[in-house]
């Protein structure tokens, strides 16, 4: 498979060449792990060891009593590429046991990174709460000091005694006059009412005399009408005895 990439030379797009594509590159990498082959080039080690063992085998097959030391030599090569086999292995197992731990430490780390993040959750709860208490403590001292301020603008508490004092002397003096002035509109009630009384009386007195005036005047009309025909009946008299 063939990738292109850019590279900075001389400002000109260079076609890169991959040997191998991302599905191929995990199927020889899975290979590699099977036939502990390190390389893509040259006879893999499994297959190297199974040429040695049968080689071995073969040798010491033979019905020939002089080939003790090809047997040997056989072997030792044998043994030595076995041990040359085993070495990755162990380093493999070694890789796999640290990765195990690894995964263990990963895990451990993740649930203490979970119970951490459990933690600050419950520490970020707890701090919106003392933030909105916060908000209210300070809301009400800006209450408190709004209130302050207008109590400092006001007189102080003497002045404002002495207002009191002098205020209660001016209601109690109202009251005073308020009370004499009740006692003077109730006698004046009374002097009118007397004066009321005394109108009436005066005025009836002064009818019943103008009544007994009248009677009099009438009376002494009627005295002179009688004593005036007295008099002029006695004068005839007197005229006719001539």
């Amino acid at each position: 498979m063939l990738k292109g990439r850019k590279v900075s030379g001389r400002g000109e797009a260079v076609a890169a060449t991959y040997a191998f594509g991302p599905a191929e590159d995990d199927v020889i990498i899975k290979h590699r792990l099977l036939t502990r082959t390190t390389t893509t080039r040259g006879e893999p080690p499994l297959k190297k060891l199974q040429k040695k063992f049968t080689a071995f085998v073969s040798e010491i097959e033979k019905d020939d009593a002089d080939n003790y030391s090809d047997c040997d030599k056989l072997a030792r090569a044998f043994l030595q590429e076995l041990t040359t086999f085993e070495i990755p292995l162990l380093k493999s197992k070694a890789i796999v046991d640290a990765n195990i731990r690894e995964q263990e430490n990963f895990n451990e780390l993740k649930d203490e990174t979970n119970r951490q993040i459990l933690i600050a959750q419950n520490d970020i709860e707890d701090l919106k709460k003392l933030l909105e208490e916060s908000k209210v403590e300070r809301r009400h001292k800006e209450e408190c000091e709004a209130i302050r301020k207008l109590i400092a603008q006001q007189p102080p508490r003497s002045e404002t005694q002495k207002l009191i004092t002098q205020l209660e002397k001016e209601i109690m003096a109202l009251d005073m006059e308020n009370t004499a002035g009740s006692r003077l509109l109730e006698l004046r009630k009374k002097q009118f009412a007397l004066l009321l009384h005394v109108v009436d009386e005066l005025q009836n007195t002064i009818e019943e005399e103008q009544k007994n005036l009248v009677e009099e005047m009438r009376i002494a009309t009627e005295e002179l009408k009688n004593g005036m025909e007295n008099g002029s009946g006695g004068s005839e008299a007197m005229t006719i005895d001539q």
